[in-house]
């Protein structure tokens, strides 16, 4: 009898934290492994002590995803006929942390470039390869995509995009046997974190302002987050064995790993909003800063 065909799958985002992990982890697993980042060097360890093939692929760029289509095309063998791909993860991301009057366009075109377009240009351009093998296509999500945390609005609209585009091409792909799993993450220890400065005119720039948005992007380090390995541990075991009856005849699409992600996702269903932002209010310092922002406009209108 032939040997069975090895599983292939190409994970976006692998130069660090859960893309690198989850490279590893189903290198570990027996999968054929495909990682790629816009840089090679911090991938050199996935190539030299895990065997996994990498290469450069910038998902924010059209023509950069199409060199790796032809690069992916030009790896995979031909089984039944087909070249297949058993799992396509789009891991890729890109934090976006200011307030949501203050994106810069830059920092707004490359946060949904990376985020939401990049995936889907990615979906579609190797959805047949993915068809062929009736596998996986699975989206790094999160819980800032559902719960209404400040300063950081379009990071939050990019995931909360990328959540529904899941859900609604789980619907679709169903003909074809392929499964879509949307991962709702919540802290996972990644260098993710946004450093960039507010700008010098801000209607936020007041002192009490640094203390809070220093909370929100240290909020993963700060929560006792999941390790990236424990998290790739999870995740795979959903790609492998989340094809089951219970699965399938609920056609569930949203799975939560990470801290703090089932409690909160939890909460922003059954809880009243109200009480989530005194809670929000509270943990991130907003009275503080809302005191003073006030403040300051009241001492304008009486100039």
């Amino acid at each position: 009898m032939p040997d069975e065909r090895k599983k292939t799958a190409l994970v976006t985002g692998a130069s660090s934290g859960i893309g690198h992990a989850v490279a590893i982890e189903l290198s570990n697993r027996g999968f054929k492994v495909f990682a790629c980042a816009r840089r090679i060097e911090p991938m050199r360890d996935l190539e030299s002590e895990h065997g996994v093939t990498i290469f450069k692929m910038d998902v924010s760029s059209l023509e950069s995803i199409n060199d790796g289509v032809k690069f992916i095309d030009s790896q995979l063998g031909v089984d039944d006929g087909a070249k297949k791909l058993d799992l396509l993860y789009n891991n890729a991301g890109q934090s976006c942390s200011f307030p949501a009057i203050d994106v810069p366009d830059d920092a707004l075109t490359q946060c949904l470039d990376v985020n939401f377009i990049g995936p889907v240009r990615l979906t579609r351009a190797f959805r047949k390869y993915v068809i062929n093998a009736k596998g996986v296509i699975a989206f790094t999500g999160s819980l800032v995509g559902i719960c209404p945390f400040p300063w950081g609005a379009v990071y939050g609209a990019s995931k909360a995009a990328i959540h529904q585009y899941a859900s609604i091409l789980s619907f679709e792909m169903e003909p074809f046997g392929v499964r879509v799993l949307n991962v709702v993450t919540g802290g996972v220890k990644t260098n993710i974190a946004d450093t960039r400065d507010l700008a010098e005119d801000s209607v936020y720039n007041v002192p009490e302002m640094a203390d809070s948005i220093d909370k929100r992007r240290k909020m993963t380090e700060t929560e006792k987050p999941m390790s990236a390995e424990v998290y790739a541990k999870k995740v795979v075991d959903d790609v492998l064995y989340g094809d089951n009856f219970i699965n399938r005849l609920t056609r569930r699409v949203n799975v939560y790993h990470g801290s703090w992600s089932t409690t909160l996702s939890l909460l922003s269903n059954i809880a009243p909003r109200w009480l989530m932002l005194v809670a929000f209010r509270i943990k991130f310092k907003l009275n503080g800063v809302f005191q003073a922002l006030r403040a300051r406009q009241e001492k304008v209108k009486n100039i």
